[in-house]
């Protein structure tokens, strides 16, 4: 893995070297963190970005959370073009709005989510985070509808975007209509940041996929931020039994201030003994966050019969687990969440109104880090496990 490296600055030239479509598409000066090459570094670059077509929302960024996804495209396990502009994960302030865009105008305040096409079967079934276009639309660094690549360098040659629909690790970010959420203004966007990925995940899979009922027993693994999220959220519906497995013991004591009633060390506890002592055998729900085939294995071994496990971690393309077919017969269920089967403008709202009430925290799980140029050094904590979710704070209003 790529270790911190020294960001790099590089000028900007447009105004000696502009060599943009014939189109002559009006865009705007920006500044963005460029992955050029697998593996890193961010480097901050001046970029020119296509001011909003008919369907789309410019928003000015004014905090970013750091995903793992972010890291897996970098890496190559998600295949993404390069170069390209990464961030998913953006909350800030619309600036300008194409002609036909009705649900949000310039000053608002909006979260940005994932992206997707609208028509095929499973977007029509209200089910978007199936879309059958979601790696097209949310991967492949270009606009679905043509082709086209929003970004252009000093020297005039394109640079992927539409990272997620948004590319948010810029000053500007490009998005549609359909994947920005409108939030109240008075609540604080760098601590809303997290809710159109990691928030949505983790709090989606528990309300949305699993529709945990009142009294139930869940065990989490992984207390990274979408696992944070599913402990808030299980926490939040009345889960009795709320049990986070992690190897940290700090992001075990920061479970138990979220929700969790029972932590697990993974680091020197026999997990699927732990979990069956704590919970009598009766565990109703586990859910991996770490997307590791080991630890999917302890979370479907740790149910008992007719048990729910959910899988929400990305693992590398290849990865296999192996599961005693008997382990299935005897009623067990494993199932894949994306995006915790959220549409996110009906699901998002009500995450903040919990949020508002006190009921999901999630702002306690945050750590701060203030402009793009700190990108790598909040990759780095993430990947260490010093931080739980980064924030980068790009431009706060």
């Amino acid at each position: 893995m790529f270790g911190l490296a020294k960001v790099v600055v590089r000028p900007s030239a447009f105004q000696r070297a502009r060599s943009f479509s014939s189109t002559k598409l009006v865009q705007q000066d920006v500044k963005a963190a460029v992955i050029r090459e697998k593996g890193g570094p961010y480097i901050i670059e001046r970029l020119q970005l296509d001011e909003p077509r008919e369907d789309e929302v410019m928003v000015k960024i004014a905090a970013v959370g750091y995903c793992h996804t972010d890291t897996a495209s970098l890496l190559g396990y998600i295949p993404t073009p390069l170069p390209i502009v990464l961030g998913h994960e953006g909350a800030g302030v619309v600036q300008s709005v194409g002609a036909k865009v009705t649900s949000v105008q310039p000053g608002d305040h909006v979260v940005m989510s994932y992206t997707f096409c609208g028509g095929c079967k499973n977007c029509l079934s209200s089910r978007p985070s199936y879309c059958s276009h979601h790696r097209a639309s949310n991967f492949g660094g270009k606009r679905l509808a043509d082709g086209s690549l929003p970004f252009k360098d000093a020297i005039g040659q394109a640079v992927h975007g539409c990272y997620f629909g948004q590319s948010s690790f810029a000053s500007h970010s490009l998005c549609r209509e359909t994947n920005v959420v409108k939030v109240p203004r008075e609540l604080p966007l760098q601590s809303l940041a997290p809710l159109g990925c990691s928030v949505q995940t983790g709090a989606g899979a528990v309300i949305n996929s699993l529709k945990v009922p009142f009294g139930s027993a869940v065990a989490v693994f992984g207390c990274g931020p979408v696992g944070m999220s599913s402990i808030m959220a299980s926490a939040a519906v009345g889960a009795s039994t709320v049990i986070a497995v992690d190897l940290h013991r700090s992001r075990l004591d920061l479970a138990r201030t979220l929700g969790a009633t029972h932590v697990v060390d993974a680091s020197n506890e026999n997990v699927v003994e732990a979990v069956r002592q704590i919970t009598g055998g009766g565990l109703d729900f586990s859910i991996d966050t770490t997307g590791n085939v080991k630890v999917l294995t302890q979370a479907m071994e740790s149910l008992p019969p007719t048990g729910v496990a959910c899988l929400l971690g990305g693992s590398p393309p290849g990865s296999k687990s192996e599961i005693d077919m008997l382990t299935i017969l005897l009623g067990r269920t494993v199932r894949g969440v994306i995006q915790g089967d959220s549409v996110s403008k009906l699901f998002l709202p009500r995450i903040v109104e919990l949020h508002r009430q006190g009921k999901f925290p999630f702002d306690k799980m945050i750590t701060y880090y203030d402009g793009l140029e700190q990108l790598n050094q909040a990759r780095k904590d993430a990947d260490e496990g010093r931080t739980v979710k980064p924030v980068i704070r790009v431009a706060l209003p």
